[in-house]
């Protein structure tokens, strides 16, 4: 038996199915609030129990979430029951991986859609196997190939040993444990050198040259020594199109329903997997067009005059590229950003970079922290913080009040920006304005 601490794990909850798929008894435990990832485990049926101790019995495989360090009580009885396995998450897709051709996409911001993304067009082309971290896994049978979103997060992803290395960007990030920039481009250094077949990179990232490996690189992007280079792009409100040179020579001609630059970008991540794969123009096209989107990625929702973003950004890079994105698509809509930051220590350091990127909006908001991990002992803040640098921004408390509030700033698109549970703000907007 499978035992999960933390199963509502984005991760947690995709590793979980592919389990449970696999023919494996698979029961965990986590909060009882709701979480977004947790109506897959609903439809298997897999048991989700409050935490307890006694939850913990002879002979499991305890399967350890990234939030729970080591005095929590029921990591504390698996390690001390003699008869139990354990593994922290990472530990055991490391194991898992070495059954499968591996695929491991990396990078501070964009991992999860382009893993998505790979998913949707390796499995137009062949039986696969995914895990995205937003709480999506899936194992056919028969496959040879598994995609794996893998997390820097404490160099977790040093588990892994892909055949190819995707990685979309290297942007400081995780503060509280890389204490230096320099440390957390090695990290990335690290990952590659456990790289068997190929390196696959952004081109135009100030640190994607830097990285030493003996397998080859191809790098992606829109400049004349990329690899793998994009031409005569054209993006519009709905969708782009562009052209792909592969070493100079023209590949293919590529049309997709995409809005924004950063989905250009980590297509042409997926287009380079394509083509080491050896697949034609024609049928990486036709893969990417089957992606439709993942959990917390730019959701949209509508309601008359107003519309509703649910969106997983939570570093300045990323509040950033989704205004851009919001901006492009709705050009005359009133644009406000609602903004639950996940981490002390990531808003203290990056606070001014937060305010720039949130005043991309017309209004802002932010939001209390409250998740159980969220506080860094050397960064002692409140949100008040981060709203002084941002003029005029409100402070929300995720209240019946608070959405009255953002219901008088419409009509409006409103943008729910966090890496943690927010969904349930935007809930008493929409219920207000329906």
């Amino acid at each position: 038996m499978y035992y999960f601490i933390g199963i509502k794990g984005t991760g947690m909850s995709a590793l979980a199915c592919i389990l449970h798929d696999a023919g494996n008894e698979v029961v965990g435990s986590d909060l009882p609030k709701h979480f977004f990832t947790e109506q897959p485990l609903i439809d298997r049926n897999i048991p989700i129990y409050d935490f307890s101790k006694d939850n913990i019995k002879d002979d499991m495989i305890v399967i350890i979430g990234n939030a729970f360090l080591e005095d929590f009580e029921e990591v504390v009885a698996a390690r001390n029951n003699p008869t139990c396995t354990c593994y922290r998450y990472h530990e055991f897709l490391g194991h898992f991986l070495h059954d499968y051709h591996s695929i491991c996409i990396a990078g501070s911001h964009g991992k999860t859609t382009t893993t998505g993304l790979a998913a949707a067009m390796l499995g137009y082309n062949e039986p696969i196997g995914y895990l995205i971290g937003d709480g999506t896994g899936y194992l056919n049978p028969e496959a040879k190939d598994f995609v794996l979103e893998s997390d820097e997060f404490r160099r977790h992803f040093l588990a892994y040993e892909p055949d190819y290395a995707v990685i979309t960007n290297i942007d400081w990030d995780h503060v509280d444990y890389f204490k230096t920039n320099e440390d957390y481009v090695y990290s990335y250094q690290q990952f590659v050198d456990k790289s068997k077949k190929a390196v696959i990179a952004w081109g135009q990232d100030p640190y994607t040259r830097t990285l030493k490996t003996s397998v080859p690189v191809y790098y992606y992007g829109e400049k004349d020594n990329d690899d793998v280079q994009a031409i005569n792009i054209v993006e519009d409100t709905d969708r782009m199109s562009f052209d792909v040179l592969f070493k100079g020579e023209l590949f293919g001609h590529f049309e997709l329903p995409f809005v924004g630059h950063h989905l250009l970008l980590n297509s042409l991540a997926v287009i380079t997997i394509g083509i080491l794969k050896g697949y034609s123009s024609q049928n990486i096209e036709a893969g990417l067009k089957t992606f439709e989107g993942v959990k917390r990625r730019f959701k949209i929702e509508e309601n008359g005059e107003n519309i509703y973003i649910d969106d997983y950004a939570h570093h300045p890079t990323e509040v950033k590229i989704t205004l851009q994105a919001v901006r492009l698509r709705y050009p005359d809509k009133k644009i406000v950003a609602i903004f639950k930051p996940h981490r002390t220590g990531r808003v203290y350091h990056f606070a001014e970079d937060f305010a720039a990127a949130l005043s991309l909006a017309d209004e802002v908001g932010v939001c209390e922290f409250t998740s159980i991990d969220d506080y860094d002992p050397e960064a002692d803040i409140k949100i008040d913080y981060l709203a002084n640098f941002i003029e005029n921004a409100h402070v929300f408390h995720e209240s019946d009040e608070d959405a009255k509030v953002l219901k008088e700033m419409g009509p409006a698109v409103y943008v729910f920006m966090s890496s943690k549970d927010i969904y349930p703000f935007k809930e008493k907007l929409k219920d207000l304005q329906s």
